[in-house]
């Protein structure tokens, strides 16, 4: 088979190594039926036909050329079964395999076509891009063999193509390492932000934080529009305690894209950091709405809500979070805290209960427990959960005084009279009313001198 032969069929992967997605975790090769490059027909080269083999290869590549890759499967299997070493049949099987959603398939293919010819960037990029897919661990050494090979064309984006997939693949490993790759990757396309992108999110995870600012803003000198980017500096400046800047990068860009889910739950972070709590509360709910969106936003405008005093709002929030968890503990008894304002203290209490039978060591549910069993005249389970929140938290001044209070309507004067000056020796005049009602029920129940 002839070198102007091999080229022509290899003009097949470039096109799918030139355009495959650009995300954190890319598929293994081009979709062929999303890249209308990948099958133009001035990307295949015609040469004229020698033999039976090249006769029935240009029969499979024309199939190839009008996406009927069902059609070019068993041409080419018939070719490879013929001949072991044919690598261009064995590139252009893996394609289709691909193509047919038959990843193993698509490997093994690839890997023949490696064996049979080792240096050819474009099989070696592709085998390590399924490989990646697949969570194989040897990708990364087909990968790094492709950022040393030629391409058979448009070399500077084909390897800026291995180099960022070289480098997706060694973050976990070795973060160093992934930097140095995304950096090559940069070097050879200056104009695209996805290197720089990928770079600044491994440098905040590594919490270098300033280097990472620098790269998301290289993003946002190739896209001024990216919303990651922004969403990437905002998050710098908020770990930073930056928010007015974070704030006015997000309000300028939300100013473009007024529809971005992630934008708006952004900014409604960063406008609850800096206390401006209804402004939060907007954006927070322009981010959830109409779409299932962020869980952690939910439940920060769940929070949101209760902070501010907008208990009917959290409750509808903490029930509609329960609905798809029933079995969080903390959302129960974060339910439980919005019914208590509410005077809805029946439903608080089977919250608290539902919150510390699902977790035990659950220390704050029990004060919030102990509260609503008081107001449900409950003394008993008030003295109850009081006991088991002093097993996980400190008793405080209220602690003393609710168990005071339970005691004394128990009619245990004695228990009752020890809690009531446990809590005045606590309160240090910060309760006046309670401390007032202390000191008189310590007249009425004590025993006179």
């Amino acid at each position: 088979m002839g070198a102007t032969k091999t080229l022509g069929c290899l003009l097949w992967l470039v096109a799918a190594a030139c355009v495959f997605a650009q995300d954190a975790n890319p598929p293994a090769t081009a979709d062929p039926k999303q890249s209308s490059s990948a099958h133009r027909s001035d990307h295949h080269v015609r040469v004229p036909v020698e033999d039976s083999a090249e006769l029935e290869l240009a029969r499979a590549e024309s199939e190839i050329e009008k996406r009927e890759y069902a059609s070019a499967e068993p041409l080419l299997r018939k070719l490879v079964e013929k001949d072991s070493t044919n690598y261009v049949a064995w590139f252009d099987l893996g394609f289709v395999e691909n193509a047919l959603d038959k990843v193993n398939e698509s490997i093994t293919a690839y890997r023949k076509s490696v064996a049979a010819k080792p240096d050819v960037f474009e099989s070696n990029l592709n085998l390590g891009l399924q490989l990646a897919k697949s969570g194989q661990a040897d990708a990364e050494s087909f990968l790094r063999a492709a950022t040393q090979l030629k391409p058979t064309s448009h070399a500077d984006e084909g390897h800026y193509r291995a180099w960022l997939s070289l480098a997706q693949t060694m973050e976990q490993s070795r973060p160093e390492e992934a930097l140095t790759a995304y950096h090559e990757a940069a070097t050879l396309q200056p104009g695209e932000a996805e290197p720089h992108l990928s770079a600044g999110r491994l440098l905040e995870q590594e919490n270098k934080f300033a280097d990472a600012e620098q790269e998301y803003k290289k993003a946002l000198a190739c896209d001024s529009k990216s919303t990651d980017a922004v969403i990437g500096l905002a998050n710098i400046y908020m770990r930073g305690s930056r928010f007015p800047e974070a704030e006015d990068y997000l309000r300028k860009l939300i100013a473009e894209h007024a529809d971005s889910v992630p934008v708006h739950t952004q900014l409604g972070r960063v406008l609850a950091a800096e206390g401006k709590t209804d402004a939060a509360i907007v954006e927070l709910q322009a981010g959830t709405k109409n779409t299932p969106g962020d869980e952690g936003a939910k439940r920060e405008l769940a929070e949101l809500y209760a902070t501010s005093g907008k208990n009917d709002l959290a409750e509808a929030a903490y029930r509609a979070l329960l609905t798809t968890h029933p079995d969080d503990a903390e959302l129960h008894r974060r339910l439980g805290e919005a019914l208590l304002p509410q005077k809805k203290f029946l439903e608080a209490q089977r919250e608290f209960l539902n919150a510390v039978k699902l977790k035990p060591n659950l220390g704050e549910a029990y004060g919030g427990l102990a509260f609503a069993a008081g107001e449900n005249k409950n003394y008993p389970l008030v003295i109850h959960a009081l006991d088991a929140r002093n097993k996980l938290l400190p008793d405080v001044a209220t602690t003393y005084f609710m168990k005071a209070s339970a005691y004394d309507h128990l009619r245990d004067f004695k228990n009752a009279a020890a809690n009531y000056h446990l809590f005045l020796n606590a309160a240090s005049g910060k309760y006046p009313d309670e401390e007032w009602q202390a000191k008189h029920r310590l007249i009425a129940i004590e025993p006179k001198k």
